[in-house]
């Protein structure tokens, strides 16, 4: 079982001079859920090597069970450090896709044509597709095999619009997911704020937000 992840390369938060990159649970949550399934994980990245890291993700009242087992695992920090450079990925050998968040992918991985491209090629080959909080940002231009959106008349999730005002990143991110998922022709639907809320359409795997990552990660497994 080989499974790929992409994380963001993008570190800067808009104009505001603050950085931003991938949300730590994010990642360790799905990272530990496909690795103690015995999963071949790649990690990927749009310009290669150390992905950022979301300042406020590694906070102390950001920690969970995951980031901490990742804090002390030296051989998954060196696996960070050395992500793949995305462009040289193929979709070939892979058993699913998964894009963790953090606020990051909404500049560079919403519009990384490569990604794009992987994304229809395991969606058109009928490979699970996963991606948690403001990661469904990757769906934005990505299409089906009959040319419309990929989301369209599926039923998603991903970070709602109240969320991102409690965030107070309303007027600085690029665009809000759950605005673009529904212009895309998805079915949009959220749980409680900050609660675990994850939707399944056929081979797609969307979560709402930090908490509900390890649960993206169980639910694109069984897919496998």
């Amino acid at each position: 079982m080989k499974i790929l992840m992409v994380l963001t390369s993008h570190d800067q938060l808009g104009d505001t001079g603050k950085k931003t990159g991938f949300w730590l649970e994010e990642f360790a949550a799905p990272y530990y859920v496909f690795k103690d399934a015995g999963a071949d994980i790649t990690l990927a990245s749009p310009q290669g090597g150390q992905p950022p890291l979301d300042p406020a993700s590694d906070t102390d009242d950001a920690q969970t069970d995951a980031t901490k087992r990742f804090k002390s695992d030296t051989a998954a920090q060196t696996e960070l450090a050395q992500t793949t450079q995305l462009s040289t990925v193929s979709a070939d050998g892979f058993d699913a896709i998964f894009y963790p968040g953090g606020h990051g992918p909404l500049w560079d991985l919403a519009e990384d044509q490569h990604s794009t491209s992987l994304i229809e090629a395991f969606a058109a080959s009928g490979r699970p597709v996963g991606a948690v909080c403001h990661a469904p940002a990757v769906f934005k231009h990505a299409k089906g095999t009959d040319g419309t959106p990929l989301v369209t008349g599926k039923t998603v999730t991903g970070f709602t619009n109240t969320e991102e005002d409690v965030a107070g990143l309303t007027d600085i991110v690029p665009f809000l997911v759950e605005d673009m998922l529904k212009s895309n022709g998805a079915t949009y639907e959220k749980g409680a704020d900050w609660a675990s809320f994850v939707v399944v359409d056929g081979k797609l795997v969307t979560g709402q937000n930090p908490a509900s990552s390890e649960e993206a990660a169980r639910k694109l497994l069984a897919l496998i």
